[in-house]
């Protein structure tokens, strides 16, 4: 499971969610996620089924999961 920090303080970490195979998938999952408190960027690909993340300090994988589960996909964990 890998999260990186970068020198703004900011924290990028990409995770694997499976069921996206669109472009309205992606903004689904997005928008989700966008809305967790401290994230400031998302950025989710259907074709390799990543969601790049980067946000104020590290987010709570539960709270990712709850959010990927709203949008109605399933978080397989961290890329």
């Amino acid at each position: 499971m890998t999260s990186q920090t970068d020198t703004q303080g900011s924290v990028t970490t990409v995770y694997k969610v499976s069921g996206m195979s669109c472009g309205h998938c992606e903004g689904s999952v997005s928008g989700e996620i966008s809305a967790l408190p401290g994230v400031t960027s998302v950025k989710a690909v259907a074709s390799t089924g990543e969601v790049t993340v980067v946000s104020a300090a590290p987010l709570d994988d539960e709270a990712v999961r709850a959010a990927v589960d709203e949008a109605g996909f399933e978080l397989a964990g961290q890329a």
